[in-house]
Order: C-alpha cells, then structure tokens, then sequence
C-alpha cells in the first residue's frame, strides 16, 4: 500500500472535484454542496490510509513521489511527507468536510454562486494539500502563491463588511513575503546546484553572509505568513471580514505554513543563519503573545477577537521552534495540530452565533446562553480549549513547549506564561459577555436566536470536541508521529540534542 501514490492523488482529488462543481449551473447549489461534501469526504478516508501506511520512526521522508516537470531548471513534482507534513494533511484533511458541512448555507446568504464557493474551498483543499507535501522548493512556492487565489476570492466576494479591503490587504501581504521568498528561492538554486530538491539542498555548504540573507528572505515570506509581529496586520482584518469557514481555515491551516516553513526550510536549509537569528525571532514572539493578548481583551467582534488570540498563539509555536530543543519543537507542532482544532471550532462556534444574531458585536448579544445553551456551552469548551485548559490538547503543547524552552532559555519561559494569564483573561470575559448574564433585550426579537444547535452543527462541533478532548489525554499516536522529524530537524540540522518528550513528559504535565 505504501506504493501508493498517495501525495499525488491527494493533491489533484480535490482539484478535480473544484472543476466538477464550478461548472455547474447557480440553480444547482444543492447538488453543489453535496457533492463537494462527498469530495472532501473521500480525501479523509484516503488521507486515513496514507496515515496508517506510514511508519513512525522509519526513513525521514516517505511516501515520496517525483515526476520530471522543467528538467531544464531542475524543476520536478516531488512529493514526500515526514511526521510534521503528515499530521498537517490529516488536519486539513478533517477540517474541510467540517468546514463544508459547517458553511452549508453562507453563499446562499451573501446571494452569490453557491457551486463556486464550494469549489473554491476544494481548490483551497487541493493547494493547502500540495503545499505541505511538496519536497520541490519551486513546487512549495508556487503553491505557497497559488493557496492566496481561492482565499482571495473566498474573502471579497463572500465574506462580510469591508471584505474588499480585508481581501487585498491579506493578498498584497502575503503576495509581497512571497516576493522575498521567490528572490531566496533563485539564490538558493543558484548556491545550490540549480537544484530546487529539498534533500539534495539540505547536504551544501553555503558561505555564513550568503545564508543568513537566504534565511531572511525564507523567514520573512513565513513570518507574514504565520504571522509573527509586526506582520500581523492583516489577519484581525482578514479574520473578521471572511465567512466563519474560510476563517477557520485560515487560522487553523494557511497560517500554519509560516510555521511549517520555518521548521522545513529555514532550520534544515540555513542552520546557522537560524541559530544567529533566533533571538531576534524569540523577541518577536514574545511581543506577539503579550501585544495580541492585550488587544484580543479590548475586541468588541468576536470574529476579530478570535484572530488575535491566533496571533498571541503563534508566538507560542514560535518560541518552541526557536529554541531549538526536542521537547519544545515537538511542543510547537503539537500545537500547530492543536490550534487547528480548538481555533477552528472557536470560528466556526462563533459563526453560528453570528449567523443567528446578524452581527459579530459582543455588545449585540449578552446572556445568550439563556436561548441557546448548548451554542453556549460549545463557545466555552472552544474557549477553555484555546487558553489551554489542562485536559484540553493545546495544553500538552503549550506545557510541551514552555519546558522545552525553560531548560534552555528561563526568562523567556518565564515571561510568555504571561501570555497564558491574559488568555484566560480575553476568553472568560468574551464567553462572560456574549452569554452569560441578563439576557439582552434585543436577543428575544431575533427569533434564530432562539434556535439551538440542529443536527448538522452537532454533526460538525462534536469530532472537534472529541479530539480535543482525546488528545489532551492520551496524545501518544501524534507525538510519535512528530517527534522522529522534529528529532532529525534539531539532532541532524542543527546539531542540537535533547531528551524527546515522553509519555512520562506528558502525564507530568497533567500532574
């Protein structure tokens, strides 16, 4: 089975399941929706069989694939996943069905096609996909670039007040960190061999001035990605104009192929560079966890507040890949992983109780829980989830990552738990205010809000609160998936060793 050309297929499913869709009439947005969810459904069952058809603790990069594309250039198709990639795929591979499922009526409400909303977001499938696979450099930016267009598209035409706006801003953004990236992307196949093979390019030696201006164009194009402060702009915009949706797959997916980047290319491929930039990288976290912390506690849109708390989040993942130990990077993608699920529950949470009031202000609701009480106790498991609840996943990475960073750094350790205060600080008083309390007078006029969750949103919220829940108490099957390429990354790039998390790790800190 491991013969199977998994990556590839992956890729190209959900691209042909976009044209299958695209090309049918406005008037059938029903047979739209459910063949896009059936699409989306059979890339789960075969991102499934590639999960267990891959061998934790064998070669670094398996289920790899190559087919000649500009021989000239050294160009090729080439396709391979490690531990990180794969439970990166397997997010995406969960989250779009939901996200499908979850989005079942917003076309309809921005009165714009419905098969071309659903086929943009298989497009995004197919390029968030091919993204995380590629072992091509070329191949990862040119799908780093082409992931900005359904995106685009997603936000200005179906998203909500100053979508315009929201949409150029995050596509100038990321168009001009992918600028920096490209001119990086030509040096380094010129230093490299004129080969864009990312084994072949982690074996050469490059000269200390020209790797660290190759690391900067690498680490600028990823930071705007993430983003890092003080590139982060565009997110709280991006975020809150989006439909809830395409916003739960920007935060708990395209976000994270800064990081990814990161960890694949810009510690693998310019190791010293990487160490003579990592205090500077930290510093940037640091002020990210502690400034979005603080405007997330001043939001008065929920969709916005939630894209901030991302932000604060990211700093986390950045610590634990700058500080360059076992236990803290395995903490980082765990947390990649684990922000996917509570953040991409928490927007879609919250886009339900947005649909059912019309507005995204926490001054429009207050006392909500008392007409939707389940909503309600969904929006603050999402929000214990997020600040890291002990029990919850993103608490073993948070915990994986702060360890990790102790035994080789203290004060930062130190100060970003700062960042978890403020966190349960913005999420209490955000679920406290939108709905607990005296219920809002204008709540009762509304009558959706009167309707709890149905059927499909239960179908859609309770594998989210399954694996949260799963893997903030048992998270052994992910960890030992990570933690064989997070090794690899510090012990053989690097040069760096350290013990790598256990199961003991892991029980200590829920003690």
């Amino acid at each position: 089975m491991s013969d199977f050309p998994f990556l590839s297929v992956l890729t190209v499913a959900p691209l042909v399941g976009a044209l299958v869709v695209v090309f049918l009439p406005a008037s059938r947005g029903e047979l739209a929706k459910r063949i896009a969810l059936g699409w989306s459904l059979a890339v789960l069952v075969l991102s499934v069989f590639m999960w267990i058809a891959f061998e934790a603790g064998g070669d670094r990069l398996q289920l790899r694939e190559s087919y000649s594309w500009i021989p000239r250039w050294g160009v090729n198709f080439t396709f391979a996943a490690d531990g990180i990639a794969l439970v990166m795929l397997m997010l995406i591979a969960l989250l779009v069905p939901l996200v499908i499922l979850a989005s079942w009526h917003d076309a309809e409400k921005s009165k714009r096609s419905v098969p071309v909303y659903f086929a943009l977001l298989l497009f995004l499938e197919c390029t968030m996909i091919g993204v995380f696979a590629a072992a091509d450099v070329f191949l990862f930016y040119v799908f780093f670039e082409v992931m900005l267009v359904p995106m685009y598209f997603l936000i200005g035409s179906y998203g909500g007040h100053q979508r315009q706006y929201a949409a150029v801003k995050f596509f100038l953004y990321s168009l001009v960190g992918g600028l920096f990236m490209l001119a990086a992307v030509i040096g380094l196949w010129v230093v490299g061999g004129k080969t864009f093979d990312w084994q072949a390019l982690t074996q050469i030696d490059i000269s200390t001035g020209t790797e660290r201006w190759l690391f900067l164009g690498f680490f600028l194009a990823f930071a705007i990605k993430a983003p890092f402060f003080p590139f982060h702009t565009w997110l709280p915009d991006a975020g809150g104009a989006a439909p809830a949706g395409a916003a739960a797959l920007l935060v708990g997916v395209l976000d994270k192929v800064g990081t990814f980047g990161i960890l694949r290319y810009c510690l693998p491929l310019f190791p010293e560079a990487s160490k003579w930039f990592a205090p500077y990288a930290i510093a940037l976290a640091l002020i990210g966890i502690i400034y979005a912390a603080l405007l997330a506690v001043g939001q008065n849109d929920l969709k916005r507040l939630v894209s901030y708390t991302s932000i604060a989040h990211f700093g986390f993942i950045g610590i634990g890949l700058f500080a360059f130990t076992t236990q803290a990077g395995t903490g980082a993608v765990l947390y990649m992983v684990n922000h996917g699920l509570a953040t991409g529950l928490l927007f879609l949470v919250v886009g339900m109780l947005v649909a059912r009031r019309g507005s995204a202000l926490i001054t429009d609701f207050g006392g909500a829980g008392k007409l939707v009480p389940l909503l309600a106790g969904v929006l603050f498991f999402a929000g214990l989830a997020s600040l890291a609840l002990p029990g919850t996943a993103p608490f073993i990475s948070e915990f994986l990552v702060l360890i990790g960073t102790y035994t080789v750094n203290k004060p930062v350790a130190i100060i970003a738990t700062a960042g978890i205060i403020l966190a349960a600080a913005y999420v209490l008083w955000m679920v406290q205010r939108t709905t607990q309390g005296t219920l809002n007078p204008a709540l009762s006029g509304v009558e959706a809000m009167r309707k709890d969750l149905s059927v499909r949103e239960k179908v859609v919220v309770a594998p989210l609160i399954a694996l949260l829940l799963l893997l903030g108490f048992y998270p052994k099957p992910v960890t030992d998936v990570i933690n064989p390429a997070v090794q690899a990354t510090m012990e053989q790039d690097l040069g760096k060793q350290d013990p790598a998390p256990t199961v003991g790790t892991v029980q200590e800190a829920h003690r």
